[in-house]
């Protein structure tokens, strides 16, 4: 009985204490009220020196948008993280620092040693101990040291490694082509290679190669050409079913080639073997 006694007891005590709390704390409420509509009332009444817009609400849902956005970066794998720094420094061609490359895309490198380690080392990316830079297989800068450069592979350099140089070097090469001063061959399935078309540089054809190129025979008609370069993933640079359709369409025939004269001996004709007149007997020659 006397421990009964005494739980409820310290019931009715919590009890107090609870009210007590309650109490103070509608009263602090109560009295906020009444400090906030005495303030509303003051701003709204007229004023002859002030006549200021109330300001926006503030909203937010943009922010919490924006924080979330750069939750999920940092809980990227490592590799998406590293992707998104290394396209940074190729957009841009700019050095960043980490703190710098963590305001521009959100990737924290100095809370993330994993990505730090991979960035310093990449291939693709030069570290000076302060700042990261984009780093290209070739360091050119514009169109006349991209024509060097090409003019230094006589065999032919892959367009992949010249892709990235600088951001409009593929502009420049389709430039040079135009111009005549490269060749570029390839196709959608196949690697890009660039030539120098450059009479000055030698090139050496193994004869094998030679042989084989001769040993060839290639077909008659150049609509079967063109259809051959077609199957082995290459780009014809004639069009010969449309050149024949448009000189139907104009009336222009084709002009069939010309046949070679056959000469026929005759008295005037010189005969070097004329000691051996059994060469000639089956020769018709004319007058005689």
């Amino acid at each position: 009985m006397a421990s009964l006694h005494e739980s409820l007891t310290k019931f009715k005590k919590q009890q107090e204490k609870c009210q007590t709390t309650l109490t103070s704390i509608a009263a602090k409420v109560a009295s906020s009220r009444a400090t906030t509509n005495q303030k509303a009332t003051t701003a709204s009444a007229p004023s002859s020196t002030n006549t200021k817009s109330p300001a926006p609400a503030v909203k937010f849902s943009n922010d919490t948008e924006r924080l979330q956005h750069i939750n999920s970066i940092r809980k990227a794998p490592v590799g998406a993280q590293i992707k998104r720094v290394i396209d940074l420094l190729l957009e841009t061609r700019k050095a960043f620092t980490p703190e710098q490359i963590n305001e521009a895309c959100y990737v924290d490198m100095n809370a993330n040693k994993a990505v730090f380690d991979s960035m310093r080392n990449n291939p693709k990316v030069s570290y000076d101990g302060k700042y990261f830079c984009y780093k290209s297989k070739h360091d050119l800068k514009d169109k006349s040291q991209l024509l060097v450069l090409i003019r230094k592979f006589p065999e032919g350099i892959a367009v992949i490694d010249l892709k990235d140089a600088y951001p409009n070097v593929m502009d420049d090469l389709q430039a040079l082509k135009a111009a005549g001063q490269i060749w570029l061959f390839g196709s959608e399935t196949n690697e890009d290679i660039v030539f120098p078309n450059d009479p000055r540089v030698p090139i050496k054809v193994d004869d094998d190669l030679r042989q084989l190129f001769r040993g060839i025979e290639l077909p008659r008609d150049m609509l079967d050409i063109e259809k051959d370069l077609q199957k082995n993933g290459m780009k014809p640079a004639t069009n010969t079913a449309k050149r024949r359709a448009m000189a139907q369409v104009h009336g222009i025939g084709l002009k069939p080639k010309p046949k070679k004269k056959k000469h026929e001996i005759t008295k005037r004709t010189k005969l070097t073997n004329a000691h051996l007149p059994e060469l000639f007997q089956h020769l018709n020659v004319p007058g005689s």
